[in-house]
């Protein structure tokens, strides 16, 4: 059942035996740093990757990114990334990442994607993984994201016409509900979820109790003059 045990299953759904607890235990899986943020004489903070990063490129690449940390409005001190591995990019891409994996691990991933696309990629990490302090929830989440679009846009002067939110797997969770409240270029919802049972057991039809987000949301708003129908959650949503 998607690598959980019997007695893993036992363990989720009884200790403690609340709704919200449960799916946070499902959903969550923060894994070992693969990174540290090293804060220079001058007040600069630098990037130090582990092995456990799989660094793919050279140090030239190294160059691309800049690391800081911020703070959300629940106290968590917030991990943020930005990638510039081109000159002139047409978008920036704020990426919320899945799970198990932190910003050192999806570094390269980022480099590469913002070579071929064109784009910058500014990420973060959530309560919990990598340097952000906290643990992971769902309230959280939602501060986290809302700390790095904040130094997303005062940090590096960025408007939101510029901006494309890119969620994947629980990341598309923080990105709906910033997506319902600011308006943005575009929305990627790549592997969403509806509840935090589906992430153990994946064949789950129908679930009212352990849900990771809120079913109904206000509409994305984007400026993107595309339109597109994404589903997520049970509903449909226009881009």
């Amino acid at each position: 059942m998607n690598g959980f045990s019997l007695t893993d299953i036992c363990c989720l759904l009884c200790c403690p035996p609340i709704p919200s607890r449960i799916a946070a235990k499902l959903a969550f899986v923060p894994p070992d740093p693969s990174y540290t943020i090293v804060t220079k004489e001058n007040g600069t903070q630098e990037l130090v990757l582990t092995d456990r990063a799989e660094w793919q490129f050279n140090d030239r690449e190294l160059g691309f990114i800049d690391t800081f940390t911020t703070r959300s409005s629940r106290g968590n001190k917030v991990a943020c990334m930005m990638v510039r591995p081109v000159k002139n990019p047409i978008f920036t891409i704020l990426f919320s990442h899945g799970n198990a994996v932190d910003l050192g691990q999806m570094s390269s991933f980022y480099v590469g994607l913002g070579t071929r696309l064109n784009c910058n990629i500014f990420s973060y990490d959530y309560s919990g993984y990598g340097c952000s302090s906290g643990r992971p929830s769902e309230r959280n989440i939602y501060a986290d994201i809302e700390a790095a679009w904040n130094a997303l846009r005062t940090r590096y002067g960025i408007s939101s016409d510029k901006i494309v939110l890119y969620g994947q797997s629980i990341g598309t969770v923080p990105t709906i509900d910033l997506a319902s409240r600011y308006e943005v270029r575009a929305v990627i919802l790549h592997s969403p979820l509806s509840s935090g049972l589906r992430v153990a057991c994946p064949d789950t039809k129908k679930n009212m109790v352990l849900r990771c987000v809120p079913q109904h949301r206000e509409d994305i708003k984007c400026t993107s003059s595309n339109s597109y129908n994404t589903w997520y959650g049970g509903r449909s949503y226009r881009l």
